[in-house]
């Protein structure tokens, strides 16, 4: 009688492994992808990824439980904006549905990437990848997800504190929230872009609304120019080899920024008042005679008063900066320019001015954008007046100050948000062209 062969141990592992291999063959990637659109987490499950699947089901019963309903009231009362006066508050329903409509994209935003790694992670299997023990897990997810987990606080803000004002200010354009339609006696309404339209085709606001622009776009261009060709002279001229004692009128030309920039204004404004002034009783008067200037009643006098003003203001941040790039140059570049025969002009223009915009441009160009929405300045020292007959804003008023008096003197929420939204469209599209084609903003090889 014959005896049995005895198995080799290394074959049944081996048979083991083919066994399991031709299983995970079998694999679906979409099976998993149905599970997962069916219910967040079972496509983990079905991949054998217990804890992450069991993470994925807890997220989805958390929503379906605390706050599915609560979306659902706060999307109605995006779309309808309450019903029964005195009741429904219009903006507290714009308030909850912006929220909702927040909450509702992040949730999508996970479902998602549930479906997507649960397809993922089945062709990986099904291709002979082999699960990471749970320890091994845990550190690789770490150490993929440690950028992630340090910038999500930092995203949570930004979404509460930039996307949700800016997604209310958005939709309050399209509504016909005013003085005379505010909650919650009143229901505010959905007027599409009828506020669009009155501001281009009803008299005040086209007119009004033409005239703060314009001279929006001038101030901007003017105070912003003189200010940083002021700082540009007088960074250049103190850094001249032959200026001696150059630390002490640099500090003599910083003094302006240590001064708050307020105290400035106010000192400013009564400077220039038209009665007791020092502008006029101490300088004008006594030189030319007469009354003196309207400094505070006429809008172009006012206007010239606050673009010096702002030159004042802001030319020491200009000089200071320009002042740490002169000191960067290299002298050599100088030294090799006068073997040429260059002269101070040539010198400025090919070695001084060009590197000193490679380094300051982004900077100079938030400058601009900064006086377009300056709002201290404008308000501190007249209010936006003198008042301009036929317009509901005033003399000096730029779009950020129309916008103030539209908010907090006449109660026009809606207008205001369609100022507003016009404004952020032109300082966005005016950055991102100019730093698109700032070389400060280029990779080192692309240069």
């Amino acid at each position: 009688m014959s005896t049995p062969a005895k198995k080799n141990p290394d074959e049944n592992i081996e048979q083991k492994k083919v066994r399991k291999n031709d299983k995970w063959k079998k694999h679906s990637p979409k099976v998993a992808m149905i599970l997962s659109i069916v219910f967040a987490g079972f496509g983990q499950l079905y991949n054998r990824r217990y804890l992450k699947g069991t993470i994925f089901i807890i997220m989805e019963l958390a929503f379906l439980v605390a706050f599915l309903e609560s979306i659902n009231y706060g999307l109605w009362g995006l779309r309808t904006l309450g019903t029964i006066p005195g009741t429904d508050h219009s903006i507290r329903l714009l308030v909850l549905g912006v929220l909702s409509l927040i909450v509702t994209v992040i949730v999508i935003t996970l479902y998602v990437f549930n479906v997507i790694d649960a397809k993922k992670q089945a062709e990986k299997l099904r291709d002979g990848w082999k699960p990471l023990k749970l320890r091994a897990s845990f550190k690789e997810f770490y150490d993929r997800a440690f950028p992630y987990i340090m910038t999500f606080p930092g995203l949570l803000l930004m979404i509460f504190v930039v996307i949700f004002p800016l997604l209310f200010s958005v939709l309050l354009a399209f509504t016909n929230y005013d003085l005379y339609n505010s909650p919650p006696r009143n229901l505010v309404d959905w007027v599409g872009f009828d506020n669009f339209k009155n501001l281009v085709t009803v008299p005040i606001w086209q007119d009004t609304f033409i005239s703060v622009f314009s001279w929006t776009i001038v101030w901007t261009v003017v105070a912003t120019t003189l200010q940083i060709a002021l700082g540009f002279f007088l960074a250049v001229l103190v850094n001249d080899p032959r200026v001696k004692f150059k630390k002490l009128i640099r500090t003599i030309l910083i003094l302006p920024w240590a001064v708050p920039a307020f105290v400035t204004i106010l000192v400013f404004s009564a400077m220039f008042n038209d009665d007791f002034g020092a502008i006029n009783r101490d300088i004008i008067i006594p030189l030319l005679g007469g009354n003196g200037v309207s400094w505070l009643s006429d809008p172009l006098y006012t206007r010239i008063a606050i673009v010096m003003i702002q030159t004042w203001l802001g030319f020491p941040f200009i000089f200071a900066l320009i002042t740490g790039i002169l000191q960067s140059i290299s002298k050599d570049w100088y030294e090799a320019a006068d073997m040429d025969g260059a002269s101070r002009f040539q010198k400025f223009r090919n070695i001084t001015f060009p590197h000193v915009m490679f380094a300051t441009a982004p900077l100079l160009i938030m400058q601009y954008a900064s006086n377009f929405n300056n709002f201290n300045v404008i308000y501190l020292f007249n209010e936006g007046g003198p008042p301009i007959r036929g317009q509901n804003a005033g003399g000096t008023d730029i779009l950020i100050s129309w916008v103030y008096k539209l908010t907090f003197d006449t109660n026009n929420y809606s207008m205001a948000a369609v100022i507003s939204i016009i404004m952020g469209l032109i300082v966005s599209g005016f950055a991102f062209y100019q730093f698109r084609k700032t070389r400060s903003f280029k990779e080192e090889g692309e240069i």
